[in-house]
């Protein structure tokens, strides 16, 4: 069945393929016929596998037939997100309990308890009644326009649950190794994150302080996170988080795809990357200096916590994805078994010790749960070296059921098998013939024969979470958090355990050749050995063997796989078998010091620049610019920015290394990972926020870099008195909001209340709008901080028109259109390149408006026209408003 296409809830894009625009959307939408919900195999597989107590299983089925409700969650720091959630509190659920339908109340979103500060909610409104009643129209709105901008995520309750098992703390580095979209990641960020905010106000107070400077109010927001217990953490870099994400996507698109999911957060301490999650190659670091008499030594990172939510068949996401009932077969949890072994394998590899990486898939299937974390830890040396930890008492409210110890396996032909030993006994009654395609380490340790040795290394696999669908109305999930005791040495593919019997293929070669020669079925056994070596397709990208962690208003159609040729497939589509001997193995250490640790490395496959691999753009090199660039000398000046900002973190996207028309900046960590790897093999796709955008003045001496929006938070502390305009009051806010280029000559300052004085006065160029705290009616509880543009005849808020749209919607419930004040001026012109003749000394030329570019225009000099069209085609991408269009 096709796909749609859109973003979050449908609301651009609908009908084409997507991009900006959504070209199509007009046409006539098609019906189709729905999904058949019954599925022999898929049925008769859990109703057989004794995960239900007595009852149950009719709940079970019930729920996974119904539609999965919707649900979202409030993002950014803690105080941001609970004032973004008080909108919904105290405004739309008080207008959606008063409706009644079928003489009762409306159903309003409900949070969800076990989430931290019940920041996350879930909705089981029908859509009939959703359509039906305008107030929730009104919370429609709110929801699309809030999700634009980044202040609500639409995401699967059970995909929230991964990250909030990792315990991760302000300062640690995180890798996600199949990350997109984006949803966990972005969780991960902002636990990386997590009062920050509040950590760099203390800061500036006692920096104040000292310079006998008084510090503005903080603002409700930052008072919240003031009385977070986390504030004790990361304080080194003036209360700056010194921690890192890695997010690594084996796709190049949907790597693109979480860039526009996770870009809302600005963070500096964020890295994207495009690998194969089995083969993630060594991080170097930068080197100690040496001892005297040592040579250099070549230092690699680890990591504090690691997600592994890895591909998966997906079938817990039947009630989001209705294809999983026709497609399901057991096949699509056997062909992803190993692959799933090697990415854990390969993140326990890349763990600290007392580290934590968590496991976790959308598939209820044991082969793919239970056999994968049994299987790694064998591979890894046991029990001795990586142990389950038990989160039995984690996120109480949480309904889960514990991981299962004893499992039946189903081949290909729908035939269930209890153990190991069962199979092979198959094998040598009836041969290879009979055979599905399965593997010793798919079955549960517990079905072979154990020793009293055996059983005192029994792995406590009860301590996994399995949570099904019917427990609270959501999809089906499984998680494990591994914590690793101590380095390890992962046992290669190719060493089988010492008491393991043969593999199929070997057991049937044998057979095979202990047959007299003019044996009668020796070319049906040869047959039959070439359909079982057969490489394993990969799943289509609308099929049921697909991650699940996307938006969750898309019930048409399935995620797609996250493989592709680049990482393990053949042209045919097909996994293409491993070189068993050359996968990543760790080694001993010789030591390890707060995460970076000396080991040899395991390098990247060095990408040609020749050719595109896979339709992949070449990426431009990420430079650093020295802190005594020209061009910075100018923005220190003019912003009079404290030297106290770090001035050896801006970068640029071009060989060149010359600031052109964007500055980015990145936290220390980021810097010494992109340096110390460039030109080493890994895929950086992307790293940075946009700080500093040139643009052009018609006024010889102004300062061409401004700030760009997604910076202004991290560098507006720091910004010198002479280019901050102070605000207070609500209703000018409201104006600069409402409307884009409001005069300030000939008197228009005079209807900006009371930043107009100072905003008739200040230098032409960029400028900081600080909007104050204050107790008055007319006053604001949460402080902001906005790029401002002085212009020679008028200001304006260099914000993107969805977040001021959004801003009015939250703020004041305005959703009219926004007004544009200089189309009326510019319209007085026959010529847009001919000012009218005047008089005056100084002659307005309104291009200067027209020339004034929002912060959501696409304007990276690295993004080539092939990187911005795989963004354009990818699915759930933020829409880039043209609003420079809009004006001319």
């Amino acid at each position: 069945m096709p796909k749609k296409r859109g973003f979050r809830g449908g609301g651009r894009g609908r009908g084409g393929r997507g991009g900006r625009g959504g070209g199509g959307g007009d046409g006539e939408r098609i019906s189709y016929p729905p999904v058949v919900k019954q599925n022999e195999l898929f049925e008769k597989y859990y109703s057989n596998l004794g995960i239900f107590g007595e009852g149950e299983d009719g709940v079970f089925w019930e729920t996974l037939r119904r539609e999965l409700p919707s649900s979202f969650r409030f993002t950014g720091s803690k105080g941001h997100a609970l004032s973004v959630k008080k909108r919904l509190t105290d405004h739309y659920i008080p207008e959606i309990t008063s409706i009644n339908y079928n003489d009762a109340p409306v159903e309003p979103p409900t949070a969800v308890l076990w989430y931290p500060d019940e920041l996350a909610y879930s909705m089981t409104t029908p859509k009939n009644v959703v359509r039906r009643f305008p107030p929730f129209a009104s919370f429609q709105k709110f929801l699309v326009s809030e999700t634009s901008v980044g202040n609500i995520s639409r995401q699967e309750i059970v995909s929230m649950i991964p990250p909030l098992l990792m315990d991760v703390k302000p300062g640690m580095t995180v890798l996600d190794l199949c990350a997109a979209p984006g949803s966990k990641t972005a969780q991960l960020i902002e636990m990386v994150h997590r009062g920050e905010e509040a950590r760099v106000r203390k800061v500036l107070r006692n920096t104040f302080s000292q310079e006998g400077r008084e510090l503005s109010p903080d603002g409700i927001e930052i008072e919240v996170e003031m009385e977070d217990t986390e504030l004790v953490g990361d304080r080194s870099d003036d209360g700056r988080s010194t921690g890192l994400v890695i997010a690594n996507d084996a796709d190049y698109k949907r790597a693109y795809m979480l860039i526009h999911q996770t870009k809302r957060l600005n963070s500096p301490n964020l890295i994207v990357t495009n690998h194969d999650a089995t083969l993630f190659p060594s991080i170097r670091l930068p080197s100690p200096p040496p001892l005297p008499g040592e040579r250099l030594r070549s230092r690699y990172l680890k990591f504090d916590r690691i997600l592994a939510d890895v591909p998966c068949s997906g079938d817990g996401t039947c009630r989001k994805n209705p294809n999983v009932w026709k497609d399901w077969t057991p096949q699509n949890a056997l062909g992803l078994h190993n692959t799933q072994v090697r990415i854990l394998v390969r993140g326990l590899q890349m763990l600290k010790v007392g580290g934590r990486i968590v496991y976790s898939t959308c598939s209820m299937n044991p082969v793919e749960n239970e056999a994968v974390v049994a299987s790694a830890i064998d591979r890894c040396g046991g029990l001795s070296k990586v142990r389950i930890v038990n989160c039995s008492n984690e996120l109480p409210g949480l309904k889960r059921t514990p991981g299962l110890t004893n499992w039946t396996v189903m081949d290909k032909k729908g035939r269930m098998w209890e153990s190991w030993k069962a199979v092979q006994n198959e094998i040598a009654r009836e041969g290879i013939e009979f055979m599905g395609r399965l593997a010793e380490n798919m079955f549960s340790p517990a079905s072979v024969a154990g020793t009293e040795e055996v059983e005192a290394e029994r792995i406590p696999l009860e301590r996994c979470m399995r949570v099904y669908g019917h427990f609270q109305d959501t999809g089906g999930f499984f998680i494990t958090v591994l914590e690793k005791l101590t380095e390890i040495k992962a046992r290669p593919e190719s060493e089988q355990k010492k008491s393991l019997p043969k593999t199929l293929v070997t057991a049937a070669v044998e057979d095979i050749a202990a047959r007299p020669a003019d044996d009668a079925d020796f070319v049906q056994k040869v047959d039959t050995l070439d359909e079982e070596s057969r490489p394993i397709p990969l799943p289509a990208a609308d099929s049921p063997e697909a991650r699940h962690n996307q938006a969750n208003h898309a019930p048409e159609s399935a995620t797609p796989a996250k493989r592709t040729q680049d990482d393990g497939l053949n042209e045919a589509g097909f996994i293409k078998r491993p070189r068993l001997g050359k996968e990543p193995e760790a080694i001993s250490l010789e030591g390890e010091e707060n995460g970076e640790v000396l080991e040899p490395v395991r390098p990247a496959a060095v990408q040609s620049s020749k050719a595109k691999k896979n339709g992949q753009p070449t990426e431009e090199p990420f430079k650093y610019i020295p802190h005594d660039h020209e061009e910075l000398k100018v923005i220190y000046d003019f912003y009079n920015l404290s030297n106290r900002f770090p001035r050896n973190r801006f970068m640029v996207r071009n060989a060149s290394g010359i600031p052109t028309k964007t500055i980015y900046y990145t936290s220390a960590l980021s810097r010494d990972i992109l340096t110390q790897n460039e030109g080493k093999g890994v895929r950086f796709v992307h790293c940075g926020v946009k700080m500093f955008m040139k643009q052009d003045v018609q006024r010889e001496g102004t300062c061409k870099w401004r700030i760009q929006t997604d910076g202004c938070p991290i560098v507006e502390p720091w910004i010198g008195e002479a280019r901050i305009v102070r605000l207070y009051k609500r209703q000018t806010l409201r104006k600069l909001l409402k409307e884009m280029f409001p005069k300030v000559n000939g008197g228009g300052w005079e209807q900006l209340g009371e930043i107009g004085e100072r905003v008739r006065d200040i230098e032409m160029g960029c400028c900081v709008l600080r909007v104050e705290t204050s107790d008055g009616k007319d006053g604001f509880r949460e402080r902001m901080a906005l790029p401002l543009w002085r212009s020679l005849h008028s200001l304006n808020l260099m914000l993107p028109k969805e977040e001021r749209k959004a801003m009015l919607l939250r703020l004041y419930d305005d959703d009219s259109p926004i007004e544009d004040s200089s189309k009326g001026r510019h319209q007085q012109y026959t010529a847009a390149d001919s000012p009218p003749e005047t008089h005056s000394p100084n002659p307005p030329d309104y291009r200067e408006e027209l020339q004034q570019v929002p912060d959501d225009q696409p304007t990276d000099e690295h993004t080539g026209k092939d990187t911005e069209q795989a963004a354009d085609n990818t699915e759930n991408l933020v829409e880039d408003v043209d609003m420079e269009s809009a004006i001319t």
